[in-house]
């Protein structure tokens, strides 16, 4: 298993030797990477974690969910009530302003659900928006949200993925005008994008009494800087003050060294294999047989790679979901790290003498690295293909992929239905396309009864392990490095929150 490589020895004397101070606490200005180049800022048309940070700051829900508690607060909305299973009415925050001075009230709530719910608007994770039929004004600060049928985890969703946006101004400009100009009610303005590379936010002065609180930190500049080992060149040079998702190895000698504030938080983020049970890619792909998938389930020493990768707070994961949400049934078919019943099981599926297949994978290419060597070891042949994300995921929606190493952090939503309903309901990146799981987790979404809700989400989960539909892997955690002057306390939920950076 090759270690992850330490920033190279020169760039690192050179970092130290300039003696540079801490970058930019004089001016107020909190430097921070983007290691994923967005692309897009319109929170509906990007599905990347980077696209969730900048959404918390830049725009506001109905509702904030506590991130250490869980519980629901009234942002945008001071209150609500459910009128019926499928009727939920709010009453709205009065004497908001959008960044651009536009009033906050019923018509942007309605103008944005109505357009983000409608399909043909292709706001890219459908899962987030498809649950809502319409929303109805009933008077200037009062609205309804019509569901689409019952859909109990409603309250996630709109403190969580749902931003308000100005309904007069996103009806001019639309998603590439609000990728290039954004303006929400956030505690941070945007003052200037420069698509995929650059993004400079500043502190919103009159932002609303809300749950989020102000922001201290007077400027957030952001930068596109894909290499974390450039990141770490700035960090030492002064160039920038906060990086997160420092790989183990790296963070652990950063923090030996005194200088940097390390701290290491769990997330809901997990990772699996995709396999492509359905034949979308072709019907003499190997992944459409049980055993062949059974077989890269057994042949993956899932623990070794937390051991020597990941460490910190990550574990080993065996359901389809993170283990915190609602519905995520662990009682389900383990498969133990076992070569030789791997190779038994290809050897039953037609390939004694293994067989050939391309890998593909859009991040941390040295846990990819790992699976690679795991699968060679019993005669599984897979060629790397590393791509960026964006185009991964299109390849994915056209069904062009038969296997693939796939992370999904679930938009920090505490339930099962934002993970595993999102791959397995028949959308563009469900590759085991099974009727039955699929209207099981549709009976589980729809149910206001917790208790059928987990019934069904429990018979998904034990076919989707029993099938081996996927191989889940394993959950992550997150390094976040910054500079001493620097005061952030991470959550579980893996959202970095500007507005809830300080100085010390």
């Amino acid at each position: 298993m090759k270690p992850f490589l330490l920033l190279s020895s020169a760039a690192l004397a050179a970092s130290l030797a300039s003696g540079n101070a801490i970058a930019d606490k004089a001016s107020d200005t909190l430097n921070v990477p983007f290691t994923k180049e967005l692309e897009s800022v319109d929170s509906y048309f990007n599905s990347a974690r980077e696209g969730v940070i900048l959404q918390r700051s830049i725009w506001d829900g109905l509702l904030f969910s506590d991130p250490e508690t869980g519980e629901y607060k009234g942002n945008l909305a001071t209150s609500w009530e459910w009128v019926d299973n499928t009727t939920l009415e709010l009453k709205l925050r009065e004497g908001v302003k959008f960044h651009n001075g536009e009033e906050f009230d019923a018509d942007d709530v309605v103008y944005t659900v109505n357009f983000v719910a409608d399909p043909a608007n292709g706001a890219v994770t459908q899962r987030n928006v498809n649950w809502m039929k319409e929303a109805r004004k009933v008077d200037k600060y009062t609205v309804q949200i019509i569901t689409d049928g019952p859909f109990p985890a409603a309250l996630e969703y709109l403190a969580g993925p749902v931003s308000i946006y100005p309904n007069e101004y996103y009806a001019e400009v639309g998603p590439a005008g609000m990728g290039l100009k954004p303006v929400g009610t956030g505690p941070y303005r945007v003052e200037s994008v420069e698509p995929g590379k650059h993004f400079v936010l500043k502190k919103y002065e009159d932002y609303h009494d809300s749950p989020k609180g102000k922001a201290t930190i007077g400027t957030i500049d952001i930068r596109t800087i894909p290499d974390v080992n450039t990141q770490l060149a700035e960090l030492f040079s002064g160039g920038l003050d906060f990086v997160w998702g420092v790989p183990s190895d790296q963070a652990e000698k950063l923090e030996a060294m005194g200088r940097f504030n390390v701290v290491n938080e769990s997330t809901m983020r997990i990772g699996y294999l995709e396999m492509d049970a359905a034949g979308r890619s072709g019907a003499d792909n190997p992944m459409t047989k049980r055993a062949v998938r059974q077989a890269i389930n057994h042949a993956i020493d899932r623990q070794a790679i937390v051991d020597n990768l990941l460490k910190g707070s990550s574990k080993v994961v065996n359901s389809a979901c993170f283990p915190s949400q609602f519905g995520c049934e662990q009682d389900v078919t383990v498969y133990d790290y076992d070569p030789e019943k791997a190779k038994a099981l290809l050897a039953e599926a037609g390939y004694p003498d293994g067989l050939s297949i391309d890998l593909y994978a859009y991040r941390n290419r040295e846990y990819a690295e790992a699976m690679l060597s795991f699968l060679a070891e019993v005669g599984i042949e897979a060629n790397l293909k590393y791509l960026q994300y964006s185009a991964l995921r299109d390849l994915r929606n056209n069904g062009q992929t038969s296997l693939s190493f796939q992370t999904w952090g679930s938009y920090s939503i505490n339930d099962v239905s934002a993970i595993t309903s999102q791959f397995f309901k028949f959308g563009g990146e469900d590759f085991a396309r099974d009727e039955e799981v699929r209207d099981w987790l549709e009976t589980a979404d729809t149910s206001v009864d917790p208790e059928v809700r987990k019934e069904f989400y429990a018979k998904a989960l034990k076919k989707i392990s029993d099938e081996a539909y996927w191989a889940p892997l394993f959950s992550y955690n997150v390094n976040y490095v910054s500079t001493e002057e620097v005061e952030f306390v991470p959550s579980p939920d893996e959202v970095v929150r500007f507005f809830q950076v300080s100085w010390r």
